[in-house]
């Protein structure tokens, strides 16, 4: 295969060469390498900087990129695993010739982390990592990091691909992403609690064609059983903007109070915070002097994080102002007309014209279409 050397961050490695005029890279080529994927990758190296694992396992290997940044940037023990002969051997020659101190496995990803245990998991197929979450619960000793790009089953487009593989109801809402991020954290969360392990999220976050997921692991049935305290639903009123959400393991049926509509639930899925504010802090304090070539796009996700409100679910405003007939304010209006009315308000990482708040829908309707 002809090979060409690629820098993210400070390593160096070799990758299939690739046609740049394609927007995704071919399921086709020898080893895969998606290089959109980079701030997918950049936020893991900015995350481990601040969280130190002893050993990562980079599951799925392909070209090694993740594994060998793991290894060069953060100076961890990394073991890359891969079960595509031609990969593995990439991966061998990757290694001789940039990073020595990879160990290198040509396996079943399942079968390595049945067998072997290591302080940090990372799991990164191509598509959904929900076949894979049952072994990485028990290998995973502290942090286990997974990524999704199969979002049209996560997200509702594709409902029965969705209940099928995470056993959840998704919703095509306007906040679906939001849905497609709780709904695997709530899967990851099931499979561990199998296990009497928890989960607590430390920067979660969606973007156009993935969803991606960091969680510390907890271990006892008293904390697997306070994890579950955030599994629940989201009810979606099919013929209004009206939701709400329920803790339970199973969803009542229920009515909107506004039109009387049945609503139509999501989930289960992870009602608490996607991400802890304490994390995200420490990746922002230490941004500034790491090398990474999303750099500023991750300085604005960071910052967006940090102030979006927990709530379970947002408003894509234009949505709204479309539904009640008026022309949108813009948002940082709305945003701080929310807050001087007493409502807590933000913006959202998920879509830039949603809006999380506390406001009660009439409040909001009030704001928006008030001249």
């Amino acid at each position: 295969m002809d090979l060409v050397e690629v820098t993210e961050g400070t390593t160096r490695f070799l990758v299939p060469k690739q046609d740049d005029t394609e927007k995704f890279p071919p399921g086709t080529a020898p080893v895969f390498f998606n290089r959109r994927m980079e701030i997918n990758r950049d936020i893991t190296v900015l995350l481990m900087k601040c969280l130190s694992p002893v050993t990562y396992l980079d599951a799925m290997g392909a070209t090694g990129v993740r594994g060998f940044r793991a290894a060069h940037e953060c100076g961890i023990e990394t073991t890359i695993n891969e079960k595509d002969s031609d990969a593995v051997a990439l991966l061998k020659y990757n290694s001789e010739t940039y990073c020595r101190n990879i160990e290198v496995v040509h396996s079943d990803a399942k079968v390595i982390m049945n067998e072997r245990r290591f302080d940090a998991v990372d799991v990164d197929p191509f598509g959904s990592p929900a076949p894979f979450l049952d072994s990485a619960s028990g290998s995973a000793k502290r942090f286990l990091f997974a990524t999704a790009t199969d979002t049209a089953p996560l997200c509702g487009a594709h409902l029965k691909a969705g209940i099928r593989r995470y056993a959840a109801r998704p919703l095509n809402t306007d906040y679906h992403s939001e849905v497609g991020l709780r709904i695997l954290l709530g899967y990851a969360l099931r499979e561990a609690a199998k296990y009497d392990r928890g989960i607590e999220p430390l920067f979660s976050f969606a973007r156009e064609h993935f969803v991606r997921i960091h969680l510390k692991m907890t271990n006892g049935a008293g904390r697997a059983d306070k994890a579950l305290e955030n599994l629940g639903y989201i009810h979606q009123c099919p013929k209004c903007p009206y939701r709400e959400e329920e803790h339970a393991v199973l969803p009542e049926r229920r009515t909107c109070p506004d039109c009387g509509a049945k609503l139509t639930p999501a989930g289960p899925l992870w009602l608490g915070a996607v991400s802890d504010t304490e994390t995200i802090r420490q990746m922002a304090e230490i941004l500034p002097e790491t090398e990474l070539g999303a750099k500023n796009r991750i300085e604005k996700l960071l910052d967006t994080c940090l102030n979006e409100l927990p709530t379970s679910t947002f408003y894509d405003y234009h949505r709204l102002a479309k539904t009640w007939r008026v022309s949108p304010k813009a948002i940082d209006l709305v945003i701080e007309e929310l807050k001087n009315s007493g409502w807590k308000a933000s913006r959202v990482h998920y879509a830039g014209t949603g809006i999380k708040t506390d406001a009660p829908l009439k409040e909001i309707k009030e704001i928006l279409c008030q001249g």
